[in-house]
């Protein structure tokens, strides 16, 4: 099996707002300054209402969980602040 030796993906995550998207850029920060992973890197940023992710990843495996973490860690933080919003 041959396996790629570096993997790279971008992601765009339009919210409705831009105070909806800053609040969920500040509630991931934290994950990135401690990225659990020598194996990946992580950039992230605001573009208006779009945030952009970039995971670079030694390979598929590192891709692939750092893309379901930081998701997991999107979708929360969106609920949490929606649940703020109508609360």
């Amino acid at each position: 099996m041959n396996i790629p030796e570096h993997v790279k993906a971008e992601f765009k995550i339009k919210f409705n707002s831009l105070d909806e998207a800053n609040l969920v850029l500040k509630s991931i920060e934290p994950e990135i300054q401690t990225a659990p992973s020598e194996k990946t890197s992580v950039e992230i940023n605001l573009d208006g209402k779009t945030l952009k992710l970039i995971i670079d990843a030694e390979d598929t495996p590192s891709l692939r969980a750092s893309v379901n973490s930081y998701f997991r860690w999107i979708t929360l933080s969106h609920e949490v602040n929606s649940l703020n919003e109508t609360g």
